[in-house]
């Protein structure tokens, strides 16, 4: 865990984080008197976040959810339809790739010119 050698034989991703709480503990605390570890909770967080990314996996999930919400409530105008998607003009279905695309000519008008 804190041994401080990665996967690949260097440093583990976590390993400064641990110095960082190791450092502090050493600093603010003796043998008699560890009331001093209280300064070192933010170390202990920073180490566990690096460990277990709970802060940035709820991050993430909050996001996903604000951004489902933005999109639910403010819907496209101009979706496309599963169909039109399908198709896109792969099976001889030009008409409805012009609508999706918004293209009023035919779509080998442009070609070889």
């Amino acid at each position: 865990m804190a041994s401080g050698y990665g996967l690949n034989g260097g440093p583990s991703r976590c390993f400064p984080f641990w110095q960082e709480l190791l450092a502090c503990y050493v600093v603010n605390t003796n043998s008699e008197d560890v009331s001093g570890a209280k300064k070192c909770v933010p170390a202990l967080e920073d180490y566990y976040e690096c460990l277990h990314h709970r802060k940035e996996r709820a991050r993430a999930v909050e996001m996903q959810r604000a951004y489902r919400r933005a999109e639910s409530a403010h819907p496209r105008q101009s979706a496309p339809r599963a169909g039109a998607i399908r198709n896109l003009g792969l099976l001889d279905k030009d008409e409805d790739t012009k609508e999706v695309l918004g293209v009023n000519r035919s779509i080998d008008s442009g070609i070889g010119k």
